[in-house]
């Protein structure tokens, strides 16, 4: 009875644990998925052009799913990534055509290298906000980060009275020429997005793999009580997650506003849930502790080809808001499904080596 019994266990534990590697894998196989999919029922999808026009999509979640993945598992949320694409747009645009007026009869402007270091600073800025708002004064992130979304919302609009900065070619003489090449040229015939992407991923993955701080993000979303009585400041941690953060929704904004060559407040609208289906669809979980920036760009992937794919097909954007909302549900019942596998799977090789 004691052999049939262990042998039993023996066949659950394996099953269990070709049940949990698909589910490690599961990203990829959506991937797949949706590539396979989309590659019979949407014309010309895997034509040079989409495929090009694709990866710049893709880029542009992956910066925001980037940002959202530190927060996600120190157990944050960042609300506010959309509202920070829209502003920081609109500082772009306001740099490059109006320059700052310093009230004395004179104007300053600058050329673009500098206005895209103002833009970032203003992104790092606001998700400095963030971490103060949530370490020094103890708001739950959820709220601190909607508060932001709107006053940073707000701000984008009252920028430029709700209208759009168009026209975003510079002034020779000014110095304020060139901002079309970062949303629109291309370096050995990809988009500069998709380059710029590639050193912040790496850098990302880089700082969460081999670096005290990256180590110290995954610390105080396991636990933070223990993080913290270890000596970890997760004070400065969370600083470090929210400001980086804004430093990629800065990029997204100063991007989008290069492609189009102009900057519009609404820019980055519901951009958030983009960035959070991205990062949880990649095995970041919700509750903390766990998450991969290589995930996190394949589940970015699967959500911008999901996008792109819909929309040739001509699916309304009602139903891709639908379909992108049971994405997120799925991707979170089966990282919990996984959770509670990975347990169980532990507790039956525990069993079976006594």
């Amino acid at each position: 009875m004691t052999t049939v019994t262990t042998t039993q266990n023996a066949q659950a534990g394996d099953g269990g644990s070709m049940l949990l590697t698909l589910m490690k894998l599961r990203t990829f196989i959506a991937l797949f998925a949706v590539i396979a999919f989309f590659s019979i029922f949407a014309p010309n999808f895997l034509s040079t052009a989409n495929i090009i026009l694709m990866s710049k999509h893709v880029a542009l979640n992956a910066f925001l799913a980037m940002g959202m993945t530190f927060v996600i598992i120190t157990g944050g949320i960042d609300l506010s990534v959309g509202s920070i694409v829209g502003l920081c747009g609109m500082v772009a645009g306001g740099l490059i055509l109006h320059g700052i007026d310093l009230q004395i009869g004179y104007t300053v402007y600058f050329n673009i290298v500098e206005v895209a270091i103002i833009t970032l600073l203003v992104g790092v800025a606001i998700g400095a906000v963030n971490g103060l708002l949530i370490t020094k004064l103890n708001v739950a992130p959820f709220i601190a980060t909607l508060g932001t979304l709107y006053v940073a919302r707000g701000f984008a609009l009252l920028s430029s009275d709700g209208q759009t900065f168009p026209n975003l070619v510079g002034n020779p003489d000014l110095g304020t020429t060139g901002f079309a090449f970062l949303g629109s040229g291309r370096i050995f015939g990809l988009p500069v997005s998709v380059w710029i992407l590639v050193v912040v991923a790496l850098a990302a993955a880089y700082i969460a793999k081999y670096t005290p701080i990256g180590r110290q993000i995954f610390a105080v979303g396991g636990n933070e009580r223990a993080a913290r009585m270890s000596g970890i400041k997760v004070d400065r941690v969370k600083m470090f997650v929210y400001m980086f953060s804004g430093f990629c929704a800065a990029i997204v904004g100063i991007v989008i506003s290069s492609e189009l060559m102009a900057s519009h407040p609404a820019t980055g609208n519901s951009f958030e849930l983009n960035a959070i289906a991205a990062a949880v669809l990649g095995g970041t979980s919700m509750s903390g502790g766990r998450g991969t920036i290589g995930g996190t760009i394949i589940g970015a992937f699967v959500i911008g080809i999901l996008s792109d794919g819909l929309v040739m097909m001509g699916v309304s954007s009602f139903w891709q808001m639908v379909i992108k909302g049971i994405v997120i549900i799925v991707a979170v019942v089966v990282d919990q499904a996984q959770r509670r596998l990975q347990q169980r799977v532990a507790l039956m090789q525990l069993a079976k080596k006594d």
